[in-house]
């Protein structure tokens, strides 16, 4: 290749460089994933099937979301502070994406699966539940099923000591989960960050 040639390869890639800079990262942008706010599970063992029943009495199974995003929290009805923050936070960050994204929103199911079945009974979860969010569906159970979705979602709990009234605080983990429409996690949705947080995420993942 002579000397011409050569500085018209030179200043042609030179000249679309930039460009394919911009693509790269266009494409790098447009993939679904985490922000850095985010953590992502894909591949994880986390999830799966689970009974439970929801205000009504009504069976629901982990199969029924079938072909919903589904975000998932732990928690319980009873609790003073950690879980109400946390699903409010979820709630308005739903909100928000909602607004920005009215079509995607409706391919997202918020669930409320309680840790604590003994105090949380199916009026109580829904009530709960519809405090925060209409689309916010409140789970609980027997213990027994309550058990086996918290082993399934890899979720800790334990009861605290009883206090003089009758009540005790429950420790668990508090993670709000993201999981695609078959049923696979995705990650988790930053509610720590507040809800401009969780929406951003929510809509990382659902471009």
């Amino acid at each position: 290749m002579n000397r011409r040639a050569m500085l018209r390869r030179h200043h042609f890639i030179v000249a679309i460089l930039p460009l394919m800079l911009a693509a790269c990262q266009g494409g790098e942008a447009a993939a679904p994933g985490p922000s850095k706010d985010g953590v992502d599970l894909r591949g994880a063992a986390l999830g799966g099937d689970f009974t439970l029943v929801d205000k009504t009495g009504k069976t629901v199974r982990w199969g029924d979301f079938a072909g919903k995003y589904r975000v998932v929290y732990f928690g319980y009805a009873w609790c003073p502070d950690i879980c109400p923050t946390d699903v409010q936070r979820m709630a308005q960050g739903f909100k928000i994406f909602e607004r920005e994204n009215p079509e995607k929103a409706k391919q997202v199911q918020p669930i409320f699966i309680t840790v604590d079945p003994e105090r949380d009974t199916p009026a109580k979860v829904g009530e709960f539940a519809a405090a925060f969010l209409p689309q916010l569906i409140g789970l609980t159970g027997t213990p027994e099923q309550v058990a086996a979705a918290k082993d399934a979602f890899k979720v800790y709990s334990t009861n605290g000591p009883v206090q003089p009234n009758g009540g005790y605080l429950v420790s668990h983990s508090n993670l709000t989960y993201l999981f695609d429409p078959q049923g696979k996690p995705l990650g988790t949705l930053p509610t720590d960050k507040g809800p401009e947080a969780v929406a951003a995420e929510l809509a990382g993942w659902l471009r």
